[in-house]
């Protein structure tokens, strides 16, 4: 239980807190411009928990192989998360884009274990990295652009397609980035398969 580990599931924990809030904050009294500032430091907090642990998880030599698998899959968890909220409320995501991060994060993360279990080790790539990446800045972007529409600033309909048009580039890369995965590990994948 080291604090790599911690901060790793500070993301897991944080998924369900960050959609309860913006699916029932205004309920509960917080002004949609407050909803917007905490949940734009949810996602801070998280996204930074996820630049950190893996830092110090090198840096202090406490790379371990629950890590490796409890890592991507906070992530997947938490970016979910935020994901599916957008579908709901102000933001009214297609459910589309939001199966699209799910069917790429399931199909790598089925071949990374499938693979694993035949004892072949499929590394990450860059790609998703960049991946990463893109699917926090489009966060962050829709957090800020919903907090400028919650001030009176931005028509609901424009928001919504900035939201949407943001949304198609995530997953469009999220699918690139799944097929260069899976192009560049083709070797050994047939590999891990054929024994």
């Amino acid at each position: 239980m080291t604090l790599p580990f911690y901060l790793t599931f500070i993301r897991v924990v944080m998924s369900p807190v960050f959609m309860v809030l913006y699916l029932f904050g205004t309920g509960w009294g917080i002004s949609p411009v407050g909803i917007c500032y905490i949940l734009l430091g949810i996602l801070a907090i998280c996204e930074l928990s996820d630049i950190f642990d893996g830092f110090l998880a090198r840096r202090h030599n406490k790379v371990t192989e629950l890590g490796k698998v409890l890592d991507p899959m906070a992530d997947s968890i938490f970016r979910l998360s935020v994901f599916l909220s957008f579908t709901q409320g102000v933001v009214q995501l297609p459910l589309l884009i939001v199966l699209v991060f799910l069917l790429r994060e399931s199909i790598i993360t089925s071949l990374r274990t499938l693979c694993a279990l035949q004892g072949v080790a499929l590394a990450a790539r860059l790609s998703g990295k960049v991946k990463a990446v893109v699917q926090a800045t489009v966060a962050f972007f829709i957090l800020i652009l919903m907090t400028v529409y919650s001030r009176g600033c931005l028509a609901q309909g424009s928001f919504q397609l900035m939201c949407f048009y943001a949304a198609g580039i995530a997953a469009l890369y999220t699918l690139v980035s799944g097929g260069e995965y899976i192009s560049a590990n083709w070797k050994l994948i047939k590999k891990a398969f054929s024994h």
